[in-house]
């Protein structure tokens, strides 16, 4: 992208720094969920619409958009942004996890899902909030995974096949 701009779009180039200059000064970090936003508390988490009971946990401001496109999610949410990676050098501190718990616990807060990725990282991240918010005498649930809709057997990995059979459930 930079060497397109550079080289076909340098007035293109010119107002997307300064775009990102004004974006660094006005974005900061909601003080309810930590999402991005110019606003002291973001517009989601001041909602009248919004159940406050339930509070969805995801990694990244990008979870958050896919949730709210999905509409499948009413509740309030809390972005992490990250996840737990021992590897990485990303530790529980690293992702506000301390924040996450303060918020959860609130005695407005009823269920916390988490809806962390499904990779190492966000496994290991669900699971170790799981334990300390259960500690704290919050129920936690966790989205389901499985076949995508729409898919066909034949086309999906072994492992999210194997999944959907274990979680299976009555109909």
């Amino acid at each position: 992208m930079a060497f397109h701009l550079l080289q076909r779009d340098r007035p293109g180039a010119e107002r997307l720094a300064m775009a990102m200059g004004a974006a660094l000064e006005r974005v900061h970090h909601c003080e309810r969920c930590n999402n991005f936003s110019e606003e002291p508390v973001c517009a989601l988490c001041r909602s009248p619409r919004r159940n406050a009971q339930l509070l969805c946990v995801v990694e990244s401001p990008g979870d958050l958009l896919m949730m709210e496109q999905a509409q499948c999610f009413d509740g309030h949410y809390f972005v992490l942004m990250g996840a737990l990676s021992p590897l990485d050098g990303v530790g529980p501190r690293d992702i506000h996890l301390e924040r996450l718990l303060a918020r959860a616990a609130d005695g407005v807060v009823r269920e916390v899902m988490l809806a962390t990725n499904f990779t190492v990282e966000g496994e290991a991240t669900a699971h170790y909030a799981a334990e300390l918010l259960r500690a704290k005498g919050v129920q936690v649930t966790r989205i389901a995974r499985g076949l995508p809709v729409g898919g066909e057997l034949e086309h999906v990995d072994s492992g999210t096949l194997a999944q959907a059979v274990m979680e299976r459930r009555g109909v």
